[in-house]
C-alpha cells in the first residue's frame, strides 16, 4: 500500500535494509544501510525488526507527503526533520516516532552546521518498505542499478509503499516512542576515533599501518557510498591555515593480484591517499590493505561527511569482538526498552 508521495527526493535518498550478504563471490556488493545502528533505531521505534528496509537520507533529506495517516520514525543523524501540517512546523528529533496525518508533509531542513554531526538519517515505516526482494535484500545497489526502487535514488513523483496490512485502516491512538536520554548517549558517536585491525598488507610486514594510524585525516568531497577518500592534514598554527601533508608512500610497486575486500577495508591507492571502502564498493581490489575498520565501528564510518576529521586506533581481535558484542547488547536493550 502506498503511504508516502515524494515531493522532492533530496540529495540522495535510497531504500536500504541490512544489506545483500553472502553474494560477494558472485561479485555483488553488499549495499545496505551505511549506519546499521541508525537503521535499527528507526525500525525498533515502530516495533519492526531492526534490519527491515527503510529510507536512507543523505545530508539533504526528501520532502514527503502522507497519502494516509501513518506512523514514521527517524534514526541516525539529525538532518532537521520537520512535520508540516495546518500551517505549522514541528521538529521531529532523531530517535523518535511521530504520526503523520493524511496530507501532512515531512521535510528535512538539512544537517546541523558543525563537524561530526553525521550525514545520514533513516526513516522507517510500519512493517518496512515494500519493494521487490533481489538476492535476499531490498537494498538499493546504485553502481549496478538494481534493488530498492528501480535501482536508483528517490525522485519527485515516486511513492513509498509499506508491507504492513494495518496501515490506512482506523488505527488506534498510539503513543509516540522516543529513545531515553541514557540510551541516546550510548549510541555510536561520529566524534570518536575509529578502531581498526591490521590488514593483509600490515601482516605481510608493510609499515603503512603505522602511517595510516599515526595522523589525522579529513574526508574528501570525492566520496560516496562506494568509498571515503581521505586526505592528510597537519595541525595549523594559530595564524595560518592547515596545510595538506604528503600522501602515503605506496606500499608496493605495480599492481597486486586481485583479492577479496569488504566494507571497512582501507586501501592505499597509487596516489598514496587512503580509500575506505563502503557498502557499495566492489568485492575485489588490487590495492594494498594495511588496515580494516572493525565491524562495530562501521556505523560511525557511515556517518562521516566531507570535511569531517577522522583518526584511527589499532586494536586486537579480542577488542574488536568485545566491541561487537557490546553493540549487540545495546540493540537488545533498545528493543527491550521500546517493546
Amino acid at each position: 500500500m502506498d503511504v508516502l508521495e515524494v515531493l522532492d527526493g533530496g540529495l540522495l535518498t535510497t531504500v536500504q535494509d541490512a544489506g545483500r550478504l553472502g553474494h560477494e563471490a558472485e561479485g555483488v556488493p553488499r549495499s545496505g544501510a551505511a549506519d546499521e545502528v541508525g537503521l535499527a533505531v528507526a525500525n525498533l521505534l515502530l516495533g519492526n525488526e531492526p534490519d527491515v528496509a527503510a529510507l536512507e537520507c543523505t545530508l539533504v533529506g526528501p520532502r514527503l507527503r502522507a497519502l494516509v495517516e501513518v506512523d514514521v520514525a527517524i534514526g541516525g543523524a539529525d538532518l532537521g526533520a520537520v512535520l508540516e501540517t495546518d500551517g505549522s512546523a514541528t521538529p521531529v528529533a532523531p530517535g523518535s516516532s511521530v504520526r503523520l496525518p493524511r496530507g501532512a508533509v515531512l521535510a528535512f531542513a538539512g544537517p546541523r552546521d558543525e563537524p561530526g554531526s553525521g550525514c545520514r538519517a533513516y526513516l522507517a515505516v510500519p512493517g518496512g518498505i515494500d519493494v521487490p526482494v533481489i538476492l535476499d535484500s531490498r537494498s538499493t545497489c546504485l553502481p549496478a542499478g538494481f534493488g530498492g526502487l528501480e535501482g536508483r535514488a528517490l525522485r519527485a513523483g515516486d511513492r513509498v509503499a509499506v508491507r504492513s496490512a494495518s496501515v490506512g485502516r482506523a488505527a488506534p491512538s498510539r503513543r509516540s516512542a522516543r529513545l531515553s536520554a541514557k540510551r541516546a548517549a550510548e549510541l555510536p558517536s561520529v566524534a570518536q576515533r575509529l578502531r581498526v585491525m591490521p590488514g593483509p598488507a600490515a601482516r605481510a610486514g608493510d609499515a603503512s599501518l603505522e602511517a595510516v594510524a599515526g595522523r589525522a585525516w579529513t574526508v574528501s568531497h570525492d566520496s560516496d557510498r562506494r568509498g571515503l577518500r581521505l586526505q592528510g592534514v597537519t595541525a595549523a598554527a594559530p595564524s595560518s591555515p592547515a596545510e595538506a601533508v604528503p600522501a602515503l608512500a605506496s606500499p608496493s610497486s605495480g599492481e597486486l593480484p586481485s583479492h577479496g575486500v569488504l566494507p571497512g577495508a582501507i586501501q592505499v591507492t597509487p596516489s598514496g591517499e587512503p580509500l575506505v571502502l563502503m557498502q557499495d564498493a566492489g568485492t575485489t581490489g588490487g590495492y594494498p590493505v594495511p588496515a580494516v575498520v572493525i565491524r562495530a565501528d562501521l556505523s560511525i564510518l557511515g556517518q562521516l561527511a566531507p570535511g569531517d576529521e577522522v583518526r584511527f586506533r589499532v586494536v586486537t581481535a579480542d577488542e574488536a569482538r568485545d566491541a561487537l558484542l557490546d553493540r549487540r547488547r545495546l540493540l537488545r536493550d533498545l528493543r527491550a526498552d521500546l517493546s
